[in-house]
């Protein structure tokens, strides 16, 4: 298993040129507008990384404050967005948020670190930052968490039964809606894929780049999302 906390707080500079490659056809942003209004919105971002998804946003017309726990990744965020955006050094799971302050709340990619790096507490350490995000959500505010379902499968899953029993939780607690989304990477050459992708993923899904000659690796998301209605509160949750 790759050691993801260690990559993102010593390897973001590789980290950023995989992300570039993902997502090659463009449909999360399509689908980021289809579930939210961004012009204009106002837009908390948390795990935003080296700032991927926050571009996009920031492309559609919304206004970013943005958190990332590691300032290596964040550092690439600032360089790579200059001024567009608020960008701050935080802990997820100690924010709290001015009621009403945001149209759209998001998570990208984060949350589901948690099943692994507290998986004693994931899914009390996951509704606390969802419940900050939903208090900061102004009626009518759309509430985001997007996942992997898979890199180089034929068909979108959870990767895991932990990220499968996170999902459910989205689900089923949360009552929110999913999304699936085809994000595939695209690389100038199998080398070049291999390389990156072996980087992040590690030494066996390399060898299925290269054995298949990808340039272009399968990619699955999950965008789950949810609608706060005027006055409507956050789910009962009972934490294992």
């Amino acid at each position: 298993m790759s050691d993801f906390q260690r990559i993102y707080d010593h390897d973001a500079e590789r980290y950023h040129t995989l992300v570039s490659a993902e997502d090659a056809a463009g449909e999360l942003p399509r689908t980021l507008a289809r579930v939210a209004h961004l012009s204009g919105a106002r837009v908390i971002e948390v795990g935003m990384g080296t700032g991927r998804v926050t571009r996009l946003l920031l492309d559609a017309g919304a206004s970013v404050t943005g958190y990332e726990r590691s300032a290596a990744m964040l550092e690439v965020a600032r360089r790579e967005l200059g001024e567009r955006c608020r960008m701050l050094l935080a802990d997820v799971r100690d924010l709290r948020f001015q009621s009403e302050s945001a149209e759209v709340a998001l998570s990208g990619w984060a949350l589901g670190h948690f099943c692994e790096w507290y998986a004693g507490e994931w899914q009390r350490s996951i509704d606390g930052v969802l419940r900050a995000l939903w208090d900061a959500l102004a009626p009518g505010g759309t509430l985001i968490v997007i996942e992997t379902l898979g890199t180089g499968a034929a068909t979108p899953a959870a990767p895991s039964a932990a990220l499968a029993r996170y999902y459910d939780f989205l689900e089923g607690t949360w009552q929110m809606r999913r999304e699936v989304l085809r994000t595939d990477y695209r690389f100038d050459s199998t080398a070049a894929a291999q390389e990156s992708i072996g980087f992040f993923f590690g030494p066996e899904l390399a060898a299925t780049v290269e054995r298949e000659s990808w340039s272009v690796v399968p990619e699955w998301t999950g965008l789950w999302w949810r609608r706060k209605l005027p006055g409507e509160p956050p789910p009962v949750n009972e934490p294992r």
